[in-house]
């Protein structure tokens, strides 16, 4: 059995090298990751360094006094004037970011929704409550009432210690995210060839005829693709660590944060890769045995990758938290495993439940393909 299962292994791997295709997947894809953490990196760093000058210019129906212009100048805002009918039309045009409008003492902002907005609205909410704070100590003199006594009554003091860095998480299990959209990748054309290829091609009928188990063939050829997988997923890793590297010294958003992960989450990582890899492989020679042409098996096999990578952003951009019970779920499991794991959270038991299911649907899936291969419908399914 174990000769048997090595020639399938080393014919599969031969035919893999051989294969542009599945090299390209395999050795390529991966060198994709680097390009992903730097330039979301880049884009983040780009909105947050936005200069002024793309969100200050400030409509205003009213006019101004001293006061006011003093504060809008050291707020750094563009003031332009104009009646509230002018100022609209001029927002829509983009001549504008944002206009205020006002009603007696009462000022009303006028935008949309976007992003724009939303800085410009950080110059101008500062503005309207320096000005409310003016007015009231102004008014309070005025009674001969000392404005200290009435406007700081509470002082409010913040004392939030901030655990994690947004960008920093995101770009991480973003990263992940595409190792894993990777692995699924180049698992799907050696799987292919692997079985459709070979029954369109003919080869699999012959070589269903040697004197070798159906067992061992699909074990070698489960290990063959499962190979592929790793290396990939590996060598994603890798390169990952190294962008994010880079990345953290690259970024003033990740100043004062370690982007490295300790030895213990990268050996925990490839451990889930790994795992990863190899369920997938099951799952692309199940799929791509029921199909009887190339083309068939990867039009079945597509869906598969959006499968494995929606589950995880799902749970990440729901902020979903590991659990003994999704720890069992596949595809959602190993995202919030390497979540934790990145964060230096190792649970045992969690990954213990990780590598039981991933094992029992292993080993139902082999099972099922294996009883496929041990009859001559395989050559001739549907």
């Amino acid at each position: 059995m174990k000769n048997n299962v090595l020639y399938i292994l080393k014919k599969e791997i031969r035919e893999t090298f051989r294969d542009k295709k599945s090299l390209t997947m395999m050795l390529i894809i991966p060198f994709m990751i680097p390009l992903l953490v730097i330039g979301m990196s880049a884009l983040f760093e780009s909105q947050l360094k936005r200069p002024i000058e793309d969100y200050n210019k400030i409509g205003m129906s009213y006019e101004t006094n001293e006061v006011e212009k003093k504060i809008i100048s050291k707020i750094g805002i563009d003031p332009i004037y104009d009646t509230e009918e002018k100022l609209k039309e001029k927002y829509d045009n983009g001549e504008i970011d944002l206009y205020i409008t006002k009603r007696d003492n009462k000022y009303i902002i006028n935008g949309n929704d976007n992003d724009t907005t939303s800085y410009a609205i950080s110059l101008v909410e500062p503005y309207i409550l320096a000005y409310k704070e003016y007015l009231q100590n102004e008014y309070l003199t005025y009674e001969n009432i000392d404005s200290n006594n009435v406007i700081n009554i509470i002082t409010l003091e913040k004392n939030i210690i901030e655990k994690d860095n947004f960008f920093a998480n995101y770009i991480v299990v973003y990263s992940f995210l595409f190792i894993i959209m990777a692995i699924t990748i180049s698992a799907t054309y050696p799987a292919t060839d692997a079985t459709a290829g070979e029954k369109e091609r003919g080869t699999l009928e012959t070589l269903l005829t040697f004197p070798i188990k159906s067992k061992d063939i699909i074990i070698g050829k489960f290990l063959s693709v499962s190979l592929s997988s790793i290396i990939t997923g590996v060598l994603s890793f890798g390169l990952t660590i190294i962008s994010l590297l880079i990345a953290n010294n690259m970024f003033d958003i990740y100043k004062n944060t370690n982007l490295m992960p300790s030895m213990v989450s990268i050996i925990f990582s490839c451990f889930i890769i790994i795992s990863y890899s190899l369920l997938i492989s099951g799952l692309c020679i199940a799929i791509a045995s029921k199909s009887k042409t190339f083309k068939e098996a990867q039009s079945a096999l597509t869906p598969l990758t959006f499968v494995s990578f929606f589950p995880g952003m799902i749970a990440f951009m729901m902020d979903i938290q590991t659990t003994a019970v999704l720890s069992l779920v596949p595809f959602l499991n190993f995202t919030l495993l390497f979540e934790d794991i990145s964060n230096n959270n190792v649970n045992y038991l969690n990954i213990l439940l990780m590598v039981i299911s991933t094992l029992i649907i292993i080993f139902v899936i082999l099972k099922t393909i294996i009883k496929q291969y041990t009859s001559e419908k395989i050559l001739f399914s549907n």
